[in-house]
């Protein structure tokens, strides 16, 4: 059973992110399931740390784009809007070079907040990183708020 309120086509997710950080970072959607969300993105010079390694920044906006666009996703579009709250990540694994992908499934679905969780994995399918993103469910700017006249 999809838990997806809002259908969107891999195309469509490719170009809300035209001219953002997605973009110029080279993520890419790959994958819309019945409940989770892919999405890879290259370790290049884009994505790594002085050192030549993956940078640990570059895999929370991985997985903050892949838990947030999932997020939105669940809830109906009209007046709401879903943001990020709070993330954590533990890096377990370095990469030199590649691509890494994220798979975004949900933990919680609230009204008013949603917890996701990514793991993101190297190409031969090995954990790098693990992350834990909490979403707030809001009034989108402008739209009413719940029990205003009007």
């Amino acid at each position: 059973m999809s838990i997806w309120r809002r259908q969107a086509t891999l195309s469509d997710l490719t170009e809300t992110s035209r001219g953002t950080l997605v973009e110029h970072l080279g993520i890419e959607f790959v994958e819309i399931g019945p409940d989770f969300i892919r999405g890879s993105m290259p370790v290049d010079q884009r994505t790594v740390q002085p050192m030549r390694i993956l940078h640990g920044g570059a895999s929370v906006v991985l997985a903050e784009t892949l838990g947030s666009t999932a997020a939105n996703l669940c809830v109906e579009r009209a007046g709401t809007l879903c943001v990020g709250q709070e993330i954590n990540a533990n890096h377990v694994r370095s990469v030199h070079s590649g691509r890494v992908t994220g798979t975004a499934r949900a933990v919680h679905l609230g009204g008013r907040s949603q917890v996701w969780s990514i793991e993101i994995v190297n190409e031969a399918g090995q954990l790098v990183c693990l992350s834990r993103l909490t979403i707030a469910v809001i009034a989108a700017p402008g739209a009413p708020k719940p029990g205003a006249m009007g």
